[in-house]
């Protein structure tokens, strides 16, 4: 078997008992980089000779008997918003082009701490604006499945990376869905944890009450294994929540919904989601039913003022958030004129059109005309969405609903109609407006061959229980082990 074809925990588990070491599974991913990435498009940087570099010194820790864990020696790839010492962070904007920061995000440092090979940085929506990959501004991840088609986003790099076994997982950030529904696109796991399990320091900031970091695997253990080397209280973020990591990965063993109590909510199955899409997700529904789980229908019924809160707060957010980057002290400058001149030159050269937009709407959206009637009304929304949570909580473990209203779509086809585009977030915003812990596990796949995933919400603070149901369905199914043909 090609080192690539393995999962993390496989990787992990051949490394630990010397049938593989490091530097062949890192020099199988850069093989697999250069036969795939011309097409595919996942990668914005390949850290090669630091790579194969750190596989070394993983070898040699284990020689010595000095192994750091499950993670030492496993090949990964980090979102191109997260810091990292020594390699370009761009977040896929020309603003940021050739900037290589001095220190590291500490996810990305607490990666390193745990042995892991950074292979380089992936694509993204540009400041994680977006939902295809399409707005960075240097080239068009393509979805590993169908390469007509978009991979989701913003964290699309991520997911069609680990898809196309160029990685065997990686980091991506999440404000609206932008891990798991780009996971749900390339059939693999993705994980968006509570707001403020996983530190934000060094993350390039988009909006700051609504972004998390958060971890794509192959299979929902792989996703845990990552999850729990980067999640815990660090005093750099004011953000971070002092909570205990509970053992995610031990939570992945032997799962199972025996008992458990999953909510169905209306408003996730409406008109408008593809047939397709809503079979797969109520097949999966029934799986879990065979497993001993018991469901009921619930209602949110604040979920359809979901996407007008959130497209004033993030915005608003970000229009604040990239102020920083005027020209003057990182990035690119385009010096001519006054100090006006070099503001309004730098910015209207950095951003893209679609960054433009949110900056716009959101600095609008702030005005001294604008700020009661449109951020103070959606700030109250975010309350009622996160009460409508509460209160369906109080009756369910779980949340089972779709990822997204439809599977991937083409490159292109909602370029022109951004409020289209907007509209395929349904599903996955209300999830950051709450803070809530989110997951996408595969589920099935339309008649195009095109995965589906299938999207568990759980109360703050309890990823573990999404560990466990997604565990348990991938136990009893062979979705996650399907691979994307166009690749192959």
């Amino acid at each position: 078997m090609n080192p690539t074809d393995l999962t993390l925990r496989e990787l992990a588990d051949a490394l630990a008992a010397g049938e593989l070491s490091s530097e062949e599974a890192t020099r199988a991913c850069l093989d697999r980089i250069r036969a795939t990435d011309e097409r595919l498009g996942a990668f914005l940087h390949v850290a090669e000779e630091t790579a194969l570099a750190r596989a070394r010194e993983s070898d040699r820790r284990r020689r010595e008997g000095n192994a750091l864990g499950a993670l030492d020696g496993v090949p990964v790839a980090l979102k191109d918003n997260i810091s990292t010492a020594g390699m370009p962070t761009t977040c896929a904007s020309r603003i940021l082009e050739g900037y290589v920061p001095p220190f590291d995000a500490t996810v990305a440092r607490r990666l390193g701490d745990a042995g892991a090979v950074v292979l380089g940085k992936v694509n993204l929506d540009e400041f994680a604006m977006g939902s295809t990959t399409e707005t960075s501004a240097y080239r068009v991840t393509r979805n590993p499945w169908d390469l007509s088609r978009s991979p989701g986003g913003s964290s699309g790099g991520s997911a069609a990376a680990v898809a196309a076994r160029q990685v065997y997982g990686a980091l991506g950030t999440d404000t609206g869905g932008s891990i798991r529904q780009p996971a749900s696109h390339c059939g693999v796991v993705g994980i968006k944890p509570t707001y403020g399990r996983c530190s934000r320091y060094g993350v390039v900031a988009y909006a700051s009450s609504l972004d998390q970091v958060g971890t794509f695997g192959r299979t929902v253990e792989d996703a845990a294994i990552l999850l729990q080397a980067i999640a815990g209280h660090d005093p750099l973020d004011s953000t971070s929540v002092s909570e205990p990591v509970p053992d995610w990965v031990a939570a992945t063993r032997g799962a199972s919904v025996e008992g458990m109590r999953l909510g169905i909510p209306k408003e996730y199955f409406v008109q408008g989601v593809d047939p397709e899409v809503e079979g797969a997700i109520r097949a999966a529904i029934a799986t879990l039913v065979s497993l001993g789980a018991k469901v009921e229908e619930i209602s949110l019924p604040h979920t359809e003022y979901a996407i007008a809160a959130y497209y004033v707060v993030a915005p608003a957010e970000a229009s604040s958030n990239l102020a920083r980057f005027d020209g003057i002290r990182y990035g690119l400058s385009v010096r001519e004129g006054g100090l006006r001149d070099v503001y309004l030159k730098t910015r209207a050269a950095g951003f893209g059109p679609e960054v433009k937009r949110r900056i716009l709407a959101g600095t609008w959206a702030l005005s001294s005309g604008n700020y009661e009637q449109y951020s103070i009304r959606a700030q109250k929304v975010r309350t009622l969405i996160r009460r409508d949570f509460e209160e369906a909580f109080k009756r369910v473990d779980a949340i089972v609903t779709p990822v997204a209203p439809t599977a991937a779509r083409r490159l292109g086809e909602k370029a022109e109609d951004p409020v289209e585009a907007y509209l395929a977030d349904v599903f996955t915003l209300a999830c950051n407006l709450a803070g809530l812990p989110g997951m996408s596990v595969p589920c099935g796949f339309t008649s195009k061959g095109l995965p589906v995933g299938m999207q568990l919400l759980g109360r703050p603070m309890d990823e573990a229980t999404l560990f466990r149901v997604g565990a348990a369905y991938q136990q009893a199914t062979d979705w996650h082990r399907q691979s994307p043909p166009e690749v192959a």
